[in-house]
């Protein structure tokens, strides 16, 4: 599988808040870090965040990789993401992927957004 595949099944997992599939494309022992649920193995991270998620749908871009060692790739979307209360939250995102040493696998994520405008309504809907 190419890279570019990996993170297009990444997108559609996650669009279809597909656990299973969702944590296939991760190594056993990989890290997520997010600014509203901290540094997670990846297994409780999109288990939370499926718990927290009626609906999703994300829109793409770019792609960034890196370019000396190819170890790397960014993705830059919009997200738009329907709490469990129901409320749309909308913001641009980039989740910033490491990869496993053969590139068919995510070891870090590391997504980068601004929380402001949705932590009332985060914290108002996993109440």
């Amino acid at each position: 599988m190419t890279t570019k595949e990996l993170c297009q099944r990444y997108l559609t997992a996650l669009n279809d808040g597909n656990l299973d599939a969702t944590l296939a494309l991760f190594s056993q022992d990989a890290q997520v870090s997010s600014p509203l649920y901290g540094v997670r193995d990846a297994q409780s991270f999109y288990t939370a965040l499926f718990a927290d998620t009626a609906r999703s749908e994300t829109r793409l871009l770019n792609v960034f990789y890196q370019s000396n060692t190819g170890s790397a790739i960014a993705l830059h979307f919009e997200y738009d993401w329907t709490l469990g209360n129901g409320k749309l939250v909308k913001f641009e995102c980039v989740d910033v992927f490491e990869l496993t040493a053969d590139a068919q696998k995510f070891q870090k994520i590391t997504i980068i957004y601004d929380t402001a405008h949705l932590r009332s309504d985060f914290n108002e809907s996993t109440r």
